[in-house]
């Protein structure tokens, strides 16, 4: 089993490295756009959770503390629970 590891860890090192695969340009066209196309790709995922909590925090601030079913604050002895 050692052995089958040996080999195959010391494989790619014999394999003869192609120049062609660190030419990443020849794939990627890269312009003035690319990076607009990056802001406008991560946008939405920066937004999208802000956007979010301010709506739950909006939906959640005007409730009273009996209509959330328990998720509120716990009611203490000092304010009159028995």
């Amino acid at each position: 089993m050692r052995a089958l590891a040996a080999v195959l860890s010391i494989a790619p090192m014999l394999m003869p490295a192609t120049a062609s695969a660190a030419d990443s340009y020849r794939w990627l066209h890269v312009t003035i756009d690319t990076p607009w196309a990056i802001f406008l790709f991560l946008l939405p995922m920066v937004l999208i959770p802000v956007v979010l909590m301010a709506i739950l925090y909006w939906r959640f601030t005007f409730r009273p503390v009996d209509e959330n079913k328990g998720r509120g604050r716990p009611k203490s002895e000092s304010e009159g629970v028995e």
